[in-house]
């Protein structure tokens, strides 16, 4: 009998083992299907995945402060079958936030898996909600995107009766090792820090985030729970939005974090200083380049942006995401990684160094790069009607955490937020605020 395997996990995935004890970090990919799924099936396609892709077999162990992957040789996941309320308006959405907020690593001392799947059935109507729900150190997003194409390319083999041999190639597929964690890989150099520079700017972060405005808290005493409101436009909007990045010089994420500037700022008269933070994927140049391994290798860029009024879409998101193009530039992503995970640590095990004991380290979250899918025919043809996918925010974190994707030509954003600190209204008004800033600047681009 082969032993299972156990690595150490590296400092940014122990900052999610921490991250997600409070809440921040549980990853979910939820689908809306229109046929019943084959449960045989699914399985067999997820025990495929993992042994492809080790880490998603693991069980994350926990020993005092210390967490590690231990990794099984066998796939063992299994599929819980729930009933889906009879009082769901939108099971997709309502689904999505039932599993961000079903913490299974919460209270665990020993063992626990870090990938579950479970299917809500409809009693009455033609509705299935596939949930896949991981620990995000295990799982950034661009693991979740590969793990919904394999999963889909799986399930269009196994329906396809013709496909006999492949699905056997694809019930015992070649095991892969387990990849390093993003510290082991990160090129020689780049994420080197005197201690005096360290020291400077471990200060100068700590010093910035008193300074910087937050949304105005609903309720800030209460336990805190993941919602989701989404910000969709239609592929006219979205080309022409796209055609004001091109022509500025910048990606989505620019745009995107302008809007919520706008959205956030429009209100006040005074100069504010508000921080955001862009998640970059750092597959691309790691110490042999990855591409396809799943695991979290993802790092962050934390700039602040001055606020004072009048500004323009299109101007402030050329600054902003000039900001963090040069930051990136400098290496940022690398040399301040563990300053960060540092002080995320530190604001978990003390609330009170945030403002109101908020845990809130930014008033939103992007991503440097949006997911392109193009594929809703074959989606549709194997029963996906939606999905939607993100990770919970309602420990430490931002306020508002944007998840964009666009989907055959349409902008779809899933964004995140941390409530009764937050409440839906508010939400919901800042969302519809930023489509509206979007739009419009869309057709001024060129002006």
């Amino acid at each position: 009998m082969v032993e299972p395997k156990s690595r150490t996990v590296g400092n940014t995935e122990r900052s999610w083992c921490q991250a997600v004890r409070g809440g921040t970090g549980i990853a979910v990919l939820a689908l809306l299907t229109s046929k019943p799924p084959d449960i045989p099936k699914l399985q067999t396609s997820l025990r495929t995945l993992q042994t492809s892709h080790p880490i998603l077999s693991s069980r994350l162990q926990t020993n005092a402060t210390t967490f590690s992957f231990l990794t099984s040789p066998t796939p063992s996941i299994k599929i819980l079958t729930l009933t889906l309320p009879t009082n769901l308006t939108d099971p997709l959405t309502q689904i999505l936030e039932l599993e961000l907020n079903r913490n299974s690593w919460q209270d665990s001392t020993t063992e626990e898996n870090v990938f579950f799947t479970t299917i809500y059935a409809g009693p009455t109507t033609n509705t299935w909600v596939v949930a896949l729900r991981l620990h995000v150190s295990a799982c950034d997003r661009t693991t979740a995107l590969l793990l919904l194409r394999e999963l889909l390319t799986l399930t269009e083999e196994n329906n396809n009766t013709a496909s006999e041999q492949n699905n056997l190639a694809n019930q015992c597929p070649k095991e892969k090792e387990m990849s390093l964690a993003i510290e082991d890989l990160v090129p020689r150099g780049k994420g080197k820090k005197s201690m005096w520079t360290r020291g400077l700017d471990m200060l100068a972060y700590s010093l910035n985030s008193f300074r910087l405005t937050n949304l105005k808290f609903v309720d800030a005493k209460n336990p805190r729970f993941s919602q989701v409101v989404r910000l969709q436009l239609n592929q006219n909007d979205t080309k022409e939005v796209l055609a004001g990045c091109k022509w500025s010089g910048i990606k989505l994420c620019g745009a995107l974090v302008a809007a919520g500037l706008m959205a956030a700022h429009c209100s006040k008269r005074s100069s504010r200083n508000y921080g955001v933070v862009t998640l970059t994927d750092c597959r691309s140049s790691l110490e042999s380049s990855l591409t396809d391994n799943f695991g979290f290798y993802h790092s962050a860029i934390l700039n602040s942006h001055e606020m004072k009024g009048g500004e323009t879409l299109w101007g402030l998101a050329k600054r902003a995401y000039e900001e963090f193009a040069n930051s990136k530039k400098c290496n940022k992503h690398f040399s301040d990684m563990a300053d960060l995970n540092f002080l995320m640590c530190k604001a978990i095990e003390n609330p009170g160094l945030t403002p109101s004991s908020s845990l809130r380290t930014s008033i939103m979250s992007v991503f440097e790069d949006t997911v392109i899918d193009n594929g809703g025919k074959n989606q549709r043809e194997v029963g996906v009607e939606d999905y939607m996918g993100c990770a919970s925010v309602h420990g430490v974190g931002s306020s508002i955490a944007i998840f964009d994707t666009i989907r055959d030509g349409s902008l779809d954003c899933v964004c995140v937020y941390p409530t009764p600190l937050h409440s839906r209204e508010q939400m919901l008004e800042l969302v519809g605020k930023m489509k509206v800033i979007l739009m419009e600047g869309a057709k001024t681009y060129k002006k």
